[in-house]
């Protein structure tokens, strides 16, 4: 049976860009025969896409120790669509932080906590000035997340 991996990913900038192709390398590298990965902008992924999805990959900006607005409006969109059906979904978080991501990190928890999903991995914040080691980290996580799903841990 397919299960559907939901990147939604926010990338206004090469870097962020760069980001979100490593994680998707990374579910790609995991080699898996049953696992299916889309990515979409959070401003396009509608509440059907979350109610198909069996996992989800979250990956925003910090933008004014905040969310981008982006996700935020994404949260807002789906939040009352798939409360209900989608308790115990299993969730990673990447945060590409010029600060230290603490209040994107705690907003996203809030509202996930709010819709009872499962954090699958440990949030993934990518802060200060740009650093290569960011992509082989979104990589590992991007892994992670479709062997985990595979194997039916996640």
């Amino acid at each position: 049976m397919l299960k559907k991996l939901l990147i939604i990913a926010h990338q206004p900038s090469t870097n962020t860009q760069a980001m979100v192709d490593a994680c998707l390398k990374g579910t790609l590298s995991a080699e898996t025969s049953d696992v299916v990965v889309s990515v979409v902008a959070p401003l396009e992924c509608s509440p059907e896409q979350v109610l198909e999805a069996d996992a989800v990959i979250i990956i925003t900006t910090e933008n004014l120790g905040y969310m981008a607005g982006a996700t935020k409006d994404w949260f807002d969109r789906v939040y009352y669509s798939v409360l209900e059906l989608k308790q115990g979904l299993p969730f990673a978080l990447v945060i590409r932080a010029g600060l230290d991501g603490t209040g994107t990190k705690r907003s996203i928890a809030s509202i996930c906590t709010g819709l009872h999903w499962n954090l699958a991995q440990p949030v993934l914040v990518c802060k200060g000035q740009w650093q290569p080691a960011f992509t082989d980290q979104c990589f590992e996580l991007g892994q992670y997340m479709a062997a985990g799903l595979d194997l039916g841990i996640v």
